[in-house]
């Protein structure tokens, strides 16, 4: 808890830093653009085209996602320090300590909401808004690597449950012995593509294996790929002449849970090689329509590595899955530590990371590719 002695320069650092908030992201602008565009949506005829309504609606949403947290803020601070005040005019005792409590509890509350508002004020690219696909791949390590595939989609599975995202799985190669050799995801929700971003990439764990009798350490290595939903049908052309597209049984768990038809879709794009899969639904239909979101997805932020000559980011984070290129370590033995290997960001509580507390490693990366990407110095993740 705030202590009373600090309460003053907490309240004023806050102050200081919503002021600051204010300027860069333009609230008064944004205020007369969020006027205008309600006055729109009342307007007569507002539906007459559907299309460009659900836009209107839209980018309303997407002010009043900023606006609102904004002013909340604000209004807590004027909460804080107007208890404070009371606290102080109390005389010494009980009274006096509960009030002080609460300003510090409010005070507490809106530090966290102003680091989540700081956050998103650094989403601004283009697709940053949107829902993303994610796709894990096992690397180096054999079944270690799979089950360590296993563990990282709970992990961002238990993180999306706590940011409020919608999490459908879509495809799955099971390994041979345990966990899963690839999976493919869709994450909804607002901001879900802007956040998600920073986990593309190489993760190593380090740990003593479950599956080595005499309880050795082993290095495991997984990939992720994360690529925004393209909503826009005519961003990516995909002609149908560069399809190459194969129906398949999907599995089942067996008896009258199988799947008696080639429902499962496999397309692949021949320019690129890009290839995806999705068995989620029992209709081919669906499965198509989905494959080919993704298809879509993967496809831009292929030729938009190419437009910016940079293959070297669309596999240079990532590279191959194996050591030496990973941008986080998850060690759990013979120390604890998680190290983001970019920010240099780390905690020593390795089983929180692994429950899904991403929080402030997207943090850190989001104010470390907004400072230009700065090498981080002594970024080592020590352990063999």
């Amino acid at each position: 808890m705030i202590a009373p002695e600090e309460f003053p320069a907490r309240l004023e650092a806050l102050r200081s830093g919503l002021s600051e908030m204010r300027r860069y992201l333009d609230v008064d602008a944004k205020r007369r653009d969020a006027a205008a565009l309600e006055e729109k949506t009342a307007s007569a005829g507002f539906w007459d085209d559907p299309k460009s309504a659900q836009e209107t609606i839209a980018a309303a949403n997407a002010l009043k996602a900023v606006l609102k947290p904004y002013d909340e803020l604000v209004a807590a601070l004027d909460d804080a320090a107007a208890m404070a005040e009371l606290a102080g005019a109390e005389p010494e005792g009980p009274g006096r300590d509960e009030a002080f409590a609460e300003a510090a509890a409010i005070a507490e509350k809106a530090e966290g909401d102003y680091e989540a508002l700081r956050t998103q004020s650094l989403l601004n690219g283009p697709f940053d808004r949107c829902n993303a696909y994610l796709t894990l791949h096992a690397g180096a390590g054999g079944t270690e690597a799979c089950d360590w595939v296993s563990m990282l989609l709970r992990m961002y599975s238990r993180y999306c449950e706590r940011a409020g995202f919608d999490l459908e799985k879509m495809d799955e190669t099971p390994g041979d012995e345990a966990g899963l050799v690839t999976c493919t995801f869709a994450v909804r929700g607002t901001n879900a593509y802007g956040l998600l971003k920073a986990e593309r990439g190489v993760h190593r764990l380090v740990r003593i294996s479950p599956f080595d009798s005499n309880a050795r350490r082993h290095t495991s290595f997984a990939s992720l790929d994360v690529v925004a939903e393209i909503e826009d049908e005519t961003t990516v052309e995909l002609k149908p002449e560069d399809l190459e597209i194969d129906t398949f049984r999907s599995g089942g768990a067996g008896g009258q849970h199988v799947n008696k038809t080639d429902s499962a879709i496999r397309i692949r794009h021949v320019p690129t090689g890009i290839v995806v899969t999705c068995d989620a639904e029992r209709s081919q239909f669906a499965n198509r329509k989905k494959a080919m979101a993704v298809l879509r997805a993967k496809v831009y932020e292929y030729e938009e590595d190419k437009k910016r000559a940079a293959m070297e980011r669309f596999y240079g984070e990532k590279g191959s899955i194996s050591w030496g290129n990973q941008i986080r370590s998850y060690v759990l033995q013979p120390y604890t530590l998680a190290k983001d290997l970019r920010t240099g960001h780390e905690t020593g509580n390795v089983q929180a990371v692994l429950d899904g507390d991403l929080a402030p490693f997207i943090a850190a990366w989001l104010k470390w590719k907004s400072a230009g990407s700065p090498r981080v110095k002594g970024a080592t993740d020590g352990a063999d």
